[in-house]
């Protein structure tokens, strides 16, 4: 009768789970991630230390430092793998959508928060804001892998709707901030006054976005021409 220490069945790439101790080297960056995007959520970038990342996923910060030369790449790797990596994936979405234009802007309000502002990720963009005259490196790189893609990705939205009719021509640099700023503020509250206001004051994510889209696209619609009266004057 075998050991009950002793596999009953031989492991190897070919017959079976591969070991425990490979899985977890195979798991170990994914795990460093989550750990740093939850402390960096909240405890800010200046005040979260590589020693705390490694031990809350449960690795030395030599084996940290395998994946992630600093704190610096560590923090990029977080963006890159919550926000950044994912906006090819968000433009192939754009280009295949059926829908209006107004639904197309809503859909993408809505979308973005259930995927980012709903996670733990929603706390990196009050992290850069409020950080960024100390770091201006990490600034510098969100701007670069998130705003401006973001930027880009909401004017190609907006052009539709101008080519298409339904928009009316606009300002396309100052209508997208008009599109960011509400979701912004939306991050502020939750991360920030959402968790010492009362119920009665507390705003519900879904219906503020579906009222800050409302009243944006009623404000871009081409308007129809309105027939001159024939009654004389």
């Amino acid at each position: 009768m075998p050991s009950l220490s002793t596999p009953s069945t031989p492991v190897g790439p070919d017959s079976g789970p591969r070991p425990r101790r490979e899985r977890r080297k195979e798991s170990r960056p994914g795990e460093l991630l989550d750990a740093a995007l939850a402390l960096f959520v909240e405890k800010g970038f200046a005040a979260t230390r590589v020693e705390e990342v490694a031990a809350r996923a449960g690795v030395s910060k030599g084996t940290l430092f395998l994946y992630f030369p600093s704190k610096e790449d560590l923090f990029k790797a977080v963006v890159r793998e919550n926000i950044a990596g994912r906006f090819d994936e968000w433009n192939e979405e754009l280009e295949l959508y059926p829908g209006s234009s107004a639904e197309l802007v809503r859909h993408c309000m809505q979308a973005w928060w259930e995927r980012i502002g709903m996670t733990a990720a929603s706390g990196i963009t009050k992290l850069v804001m409020s950080e960024a005259g100390t770091f201006p490196e990490i600034a510098a790189f969100y701007q670069q892998e998130v705003i401006g893609p973001g930027h880009d990705l909401l004017k190609r939205i907006l052009q539709r709707g101008v080519d298409r009719g339904d928009f009316r021509p606009m300002n396309m640099e100052y209508a997208v901030y008009s599109l960011i700023a509400p979701m912004i503020f939306l991050l502020m509250w939750k991360h920030s006054m959402a968790p010492c206001c009362p119920a009665s004051q507390q705003i519900e994510p879904v219906a503020f976005i579906d009222s800050q889209v409302s009243l944006l696209t009623r404000g871009m619609l081409a308007q129809t021409p309105t027939p001159p009266s024939n009654t004389p004057t």
